[in-house]
């Protein structure tokens, strides 16, 4: 279960927290510094705080407390696994992964730098997805019976689509169980979705994507933007992630069906994938461990990791 995160706040109250800073107001430069470390600390804060109940749900800075919204249906859109990388720009197999001992409980996706990013191009402009992913598992119940079978969990923001949503995966299963979708020799399906809106690429600084999952429990993501939180849930036995999660991927690419997110020239990209599995170890940054098979533009660079209350791995991508 998620750590309730007031306590990230020491104590405070969001409202308490906004009044600190409010009286630096006047101070101009400052203001401003103390009003995006607010909107930084509620969008930690939120991404953290358990939702009270399953289904969808949304908060607006300051709050802290989720309120229930109305679930959307997700697109029917194949988020598509790796089938085997064919350049040195990232996905299709392309990318760090931060990989663990134990099982992974929940990961965080975040984009701490960003340079030089004016545009980006799928289908159109500002079309992409954001994708944190386990890896493929072995063994989990849901396989049994079938030959050469790996589930595989997905949680995505797709702006296309304006979506949220989390894509199951059953790969190599054969005849598809009632309810799932066909693609090849896999089968997928989606939870329920819950609406976001299309943000520009341009702020792609300002957006986290955090995934939990709770063995034989509810698994939860939640997306932010500056100053919005989006959730959605849907039961862990769907895959089993509660099972074998050990490794987690996170990037922006292409929105679906094996897509590029292009970038502009010159752009660079921090990416910051901090997970938690009952351990204070540094993750290992898993070379060339990724398995979406959405791609981007972008070229990797060294990855490096960090152990403590919030172990971590971190790579720049840039082009």
């Amino acid at each position: 279960m998620k750590i309730k995160a007031i306590a990230v706040l020491a104590g405070l109250s969001a409202a308490a927290m906004l009044g600190v800073y409010a009286n630096s107001f006047a101070q101009g430069p400052a203001a401003a510094d103390a009003e995006a470390q607010a909107r930084e600390a509620w969008r930690e804060t939120i991404v953290r705080t358990s939702v009270p109940a399953e289904g969808c749900f949304r908060a607006s800075y300051p709050d802290i407390a989720w309120n229930k919204t109305e679930c959307s249906v997700a697109p029917n859109i194949p988020y598509l696994p790796r089938r085997g990388a064919t350049s040195n720009t990232v996905g299709d197999g392309v990318d760090d992964v931060a990989e663990v001992s134990g099982v992974i409980t929940e990961t965080v996706g975040t984009f701490p730098t960003v340079t030089g990013v004016k545009s980006e191009r799928d289908d159109g402009a500002n079309t992409y997805s954001l994708q944190l992913n386990s890896n493929f598992m072995s063994g989990t119940a849901v396989c049994s019976g079938h030959s050469g079978c790996q589930s595989w969990e997905q949680f995505v923001y797709s702006s296309g689509e304006e979506s949220a949503f989390m894509q199951y995966w059953l790969i190599t299963y054969g005849k598809c169980p009632s309810g799932w979708n066909k693609s090849g020799d896999d089968c997928y399906k989606n939870s329920a979705a819950v609406s976001v809106p299309k943000i520009a690429i341009t702020q792609l600084a300002n957006l986290k994507l955090s995934g939990s999952a709770v063995l034989n429990g509810t698994d939860t993501l939640v997306f932010t933007t500056e100053t919005e939180a989006y959730s959605t849930t849907g039961a862990d036995t769907v895959v089993d992630l509660g099972t074998d999660w050990h490794e987690s991927e996170f990037n922006v690419i292409g929105d679906g069906g094996g897509s590029e997110a292009k970038f502009n020239t010159g752009a660079s990209i921090t990416v910051k994938i901090a997970v938690t599995d009952g351990s204070t170890a540094a993750p290992t940054c898993a070379t060339d461990s990724g398995t979406t098979g959405e791609t981007n533009n972008l070229t990797l660079g060294s990855c490096t990791t960090a152990g403590g209350t919030t172990p971590y791995i971190e790579f720049v991508e840039s082009n």
